[in-house]
C-alpha cells in the first residue's frame, strides 16, 4: 500500500480497489469507522499485524540478533518479524529465525503473547530449541550470538517486549516450568518510559 493511498499509518486517502477518495464512517451493521468507497462501495478492513518469533534456547543461553536495520538499528532482540499470508504463525517463527539468525530450530510451544493495541500489533513469541551452533548474521542482523542471562545486554535490547519476554524466560528455567505467558503494553504518558505493561492472567490448564 503506497504513499498515494495512505497518509500515515491508518489514515487512508484512496481506495485501492478503484482509486477513487474514501471517507470515514461507520457502515451499516458496523460499530467501528472503517475507510469507506462511495464510488465502487468497498469497505476497507484493517487488522492488527502478528509478529511472529522465537525465544531460542541452548543450554543455559538464548540467541540474540543485533539489528541491521531501522527501527532500532544497532540494538539487540529476538529473532521476530511480521508474518506472511499463507503461513501458520510457528512457520512465521521459524523463517523469520532462520531469515535472521540462520538458525535452525524445533519449536516446542507458544510461551509469551504481547499485546500492543497503541500499534496494532500482537506478538507471539514461542520457546523453540537449537538444532546446531551453525547459525550467523542475516541480511537483517549485523551480528548473532548466545547470551546467559548474566550477558543478556539489557540495556541494550530493541523492545520492551523482548525485554518482557526474556526477563520471564529467565525466572520460568529457573523454576523449572514454562507456562503460557500474557501480557499488554500500554500507552501511558506518566510513565519514565511511556508505556506500562500489564500481566494477564491465563487460564491453568485442566
Amino acid at each position: 500500500m503506497g504513499l498515494s493511498q495512505y497518509d500515515g499509518a491508518m489514515k487512508m486517502r484512496f481506495c485501492s480497489h478503484c482509486g477513487h477518495p474514501v471517507r470515514l464512517g461507520i457502515p451499516a451493521g458496523d460499530n467501528r469507522e472503517r475507510h469507506i468507497c462511495d464510488a465502487c462501495g468497498t469497505i476497507h478492513y484493517h487488522n492488527p499485524k502478528i509478529v511472529a518469533g522465537c525465544i531460542v534456547h541452548h543450554g543455559d543461553r538464548v540467541l540474540l540478533c543485533r539489528r541491521a536495520i531501522e527501527p532500532r538499528r544497532g540494538l539487540w532482540t529476538v529473532p521476530a518479524g511480521f508474518m506472511e499470508n499463507g503461513e501458520t504463525t510457528w512457520e512465521g517463527a521459524m523463517r523469520e529465525t532462520l531469515e535472521e539468525a540462520n538458525a535452525r530450530v524445533a519449536i516446542e510451544d507458544l510461551y509469551y503473547t504481547v499485546n500492543l493495541p497503541h500499534i496494532d500489533q500482537v506478538y507471539l513469541l514461542f520457546r523453540a530449541r537449537l538444532l546446531d551452533e551453525a547459525f550467523s548474521p542475516g541480511e537483517e542482523s549485523e551480528e548473532v550470538a548466545l547470551f546467559t542471562e548474566a550477558e543478556v545486554p539489557w540495556q541494550q535490547l530493541a523492545f520492551a517486549t523482548v525485554r518482557l519476554a526474556l526477563e520471564q524466560y529467565f525466572r520460568d528455567r529457573e523454576a523449572g516450568s514454562y507456562p503460557m505467558r500474557m501480557a499488554d503494553i500500554l500507552r501511558d504518558p506518566e510513565s519514565p518510559h511511556g508505556y506500562r505493561v500489564r500481566l494477564v492472567e491465563t487460564p491453568a490448564a485442566d
